[in-house]
């Protein structure tokens, strides 16, 4: 009977701590959590472990995968906790010392007001993330990624204080003004996620974040002390090689019209992909005579970026070509998930081109950094809700060496170099003449686009370990 009685009160616990939450908030439902807790066994944090949280696809969560990897490279047990909506790079699955632990992604379901909507599944959250936490071993940090911080934040820090854990903030931008985009400034879930993230932000051990302009904002504005970890390229973001490029065209040839070559091959003894060709009988890759331009693109198809404005660029584009400028073929590829994706497939699809293809696929994690390594020209949609956050697309787009427009915004010029290694732009007219002049003699080793790419070769950049090992270790063994 005994062995009865404590899992019934831990139900009893989170059942009112759910129904506490709706009504009372967090000063109520947080306690019956940890009293909770006290049901359930544990253990002292461990020195050799941390848990990386994120509450998201750890698939679509690369900085936190580059944590958890650099963590087992010395030597420290992970556990990595997310959702398991997309499989992440194949060195994460197969590390040794990272064991992954999914959690469940509650959908708001669409009846009600948006408020209560929102209460529910924080609720639900709260509850599953706790139980979730309390049951693995009891970690020297916690290491959580926001956004999205509400209610993970909370939990987590619940959690390091019944355990002895320390808890590490990832700030890549803030939840609070993501919201905003689909809620407006003034709607009472903006507020109260600002005030959310305002107040148990403070209470965090320590903090990492992504640009100087958010230090300083979280320094000014809530009183954070946060250390600059800039996104670096992981080593597998390379200028990829021909024979690389082709078998992954042709890999990519079997689902999207783009990749394949525009006429079968009658010569048996050559494989033709869009844009390289492969002699079967000496091994020989080159590329094709008609070579296309790759752009690409990637994206998680939500409200911060906005694609309408490429579309109408390659619209511009489509019209030089018409109008006699010698410029060639041009293949969009756009990668990635999200909300918004279907929305901007049905705009393509009514958009007549004859010299540009747009393919929008989702690639797998070992795939991506191959098709940046064999792209023309990156671009970046990513307008920053905060004006504080880099995208990292680009970053990784720079560790291929694959020079970028991007849409211009308060701190990009932390990241991109205009005239040096890119362009930015304003708008869709500015990114259409950007393309055209980068376009113009993609070819020829003389043209500006080449030069980006020099730059780039040349710059030496900084890659991910080394920039970890110098800014992250020392808190995570110094504490």
């Amino acid at each position: 009977m005994a062995g009865v009685r404590k899992p019934l009160l831990v139900a009893v616990c989170a059942g009112i701590s759910v129904v506490s939450w709706y009504y009372k908030g967090f000063w109520v439902s947080l306690p019956l959590l940890a009293a909770a807790a006290l049901l359930i066994p544990g253990c002292a944090a461990g020195s050799a472990h941390v848990c990386v949280l994120v509450l998201g696809d750890i698939g679509r969560s690369p900085r936190m995968t580059y944590h958890a990897l650099s963590l087992a490279r010395h030597g420290i047990g992970v556990t990595l906790v997310g959702y398991r909506e997309t499989d992440p790079h194949s060195d994460v699955l197969n590390n040794k010392k990272i064991q992954m632990l999914p959690i469940s992604d509650f959908r708001i379901l669409g009846v009600g007001p948006r408020l209560v909507q929102y209460a529910v599944k924080v609720s639900v959250q709260t509850t599953q993330l706790f139980f979730t936490l309390m049951r693995i071993d009891a970690a020297s940090h916690i290491l959580l990624q926001n956004p999205p911080g509400l209610p993970s934040i909370a939990v987590a820090w619940l959690i390091c204080r019944l355990r002895g854990s320390q808890l590490v903030i990832d700030w890549h931008n803030y939840g609070y003004s993501i919201m905003s985009l689909t809620n407006g400034p003034g709607h009472p879930i903006v507020r109260i996620a600002h005030w959310y993230e305002r107040f148990f932000g403070r209470l965090s051990d320590y903090n990492f974040c992504v640009t100087n302009a958010m230090k300083e904002d979280l320094l000014r504005n809530w009183r954070i002390k946060a250390v600059t970890l800039y996104d670096k390229p992981a080593a597998v973001f390379q200028e990829t090689p021909l024979r690389l490029q082709h078998k992954l065209f042709m890999k990519l040839a079997e689902d999207y019209a783009p990749f394949k070559a525009p006429l079968q091959c009658t010569d048996p003894d050559i494989e033709k992909s869009a844009f390289t060709e492969l002699d079967l009988k000496t091994g020989a890759v080159s590329h094709s005579s008609e070579l296309p331009a790759i752009l690409i693109s990637s994206t998680s198809w939500t409200e911060d970026e906005d694609f309408s404005v490429l579309l109408r660029a390659l619209q511009d584009y489509e019209k030089f070509i018409t109008d006699g400028d010698e410029l060639p073929r041009l293949v969009c590829v756009i990668t990635g998930k999200g909300p918004l994706k279907d929305y901007y497939r049905q705009l393509i699809s009514k958009i007549h081109f004859e010299h540009v293809q747009i393919c929008t696929p989702w690639l797998q994690a070992e795939d991506y950094p191959v098709l940046l390594g064999s792209a023309d020209l990156g671009v970046c949609l990513h307008k920053s809700s905060s004006g504080l956050d880099l995208p990292m697309k680009v970053v990784d787009m720079f560790g291929c060496c694959l020079p970028v427009c991007a849409i211009n915004f308060n701190c990009l010029h932390e990241l991109v170099k205009h005239e040096e290694n890119g362009l930015v732009f304003e708008d869709s007219s500015e990114l259409a003449e950007h393309l055209k002049t980068l376009f113009s003699g993609f070819t020829n080793t003389s043209s500006k686009l080449h030069r980006f790419r020099q730059n780039l070769r040349e710059s030496k950049q900084m890659r991910w370990d080394e920039s970890w090992d110098r800014t992250v270790l020392p808190v995570i063994r110094g504490s």
